[in-house]
């Protein structure tokens, strides 16, 4: 006598990643409805991201070169994906043919490692002491996008398996690293005719560096080495915008540069 295969089982996780590697190899969306109460743990999540990064060959056998990490405060569990290298493009950039379904547009500061971590250095890093570990910033837009027709309405498990709604990042010109008073950092968004969008001070985690340590952990948690040169963008300072094809998105960061694409 048969039985039903339980929500938690590796078969629901699998449906999951064959939703999602169809759905980018398509250009489509998945409906998450279809696959409620498939992921109950964040490693969960995790295996997802990986298995869609093998099967879709994004990073062969190297270390993924750009992650985005964060959270929407200090007493959230931070997140973590590593972006596909194909929607990562240097400002001025041209969106041009590819493929989104929202364009919601975050403004962030990336930064870049100076020198290889393992998991015994990064379980002992705090904030201080990770920043050493950092010689550039940039200014950086993410294009928030998802394979799930919900979007940002999916289950937040579910977000985080298509890489926590990610879908291309635009990066400015790298500066050396300092650091800064970010209390009073001013970030301006311009989307097309859309009025202006000013803030200061408002990164959901203080400061940039804060969730280094815990981004280090995570990517080397399996045994990796971040390497030298690896790019992570730490955060948005202006919540999630909306923007249209056509539209002309500019961010700039006093005293670190600015970064943009066209939509």
């Amino acid at each position: 006598m048969s039985s039903a295969t339980p929500s938690t089982s590796p078969l629901s996780v699998q449906h999951v990643i064959n939703a999602l590697v169809s759905a980018r190899q398509q250009g489509g969306v998945a409906s998450v409805e279809k696959f409620d109460g498939a992921l109950t743990t964040a490693e969960q999540a995790y295996e997802v991201q990986s298995a869609v990064a093998k099967i879709l060959g994004w990073f062969g056998t190297d270390f993924p070169h750009y992650w985005k990490s964060g959270g929407p405060n200090r007493d959230a569990t931070l997140t973590h994906a590593p972006l596909p290298s194909a929607g990562v493009w240097n400002s001025p950039a041209e969106a041009g043919s590819f493929i989104f379904h929202r364009r919601g547009i975050e403004a962030e500061v990336a930064l870049r490692m100076c020198k290889a971590v393992d998991h015994t250095m990064a379980i002992e890093l705090d904030e201080a002491s990770a920043s050493s570990v950092i010689d550039a910033m940039a200014v950086s837009l993410e294009i928030v996008d998802s394979r799930w027709q919900e979007c940002m309405a999916a289950p937040a498990l579910m977000r985080l398996a298509d890489l926590q709604c990610h879908g291309a990042l635009i990066v400015g010109e790298w500066q050396p690293w300092h650091d800064r008073d970010w209390a009073q950092q001013v970030c301006r968004v311009q989307i097309g005719e859309q009025p202006i969008v000013e803030r200061r001070g408002t990164h959901p985690l203080g400061t940039p560096t804060w969730g280094l340590a815990a981004w280090l952990r995570h990517a080397t948690r399996e045994g990796a080495v971040v390497p030298a040169g690896t790019v992570v963008t730490t955060g948005t300072w202006v919540g999630v915008l909306d923007a249209r094809p056509g539209d002309l998105v500019v961010a700039s960061f006093d005293g670190i540069g600015s970064a943009q694409v066209q939509l």
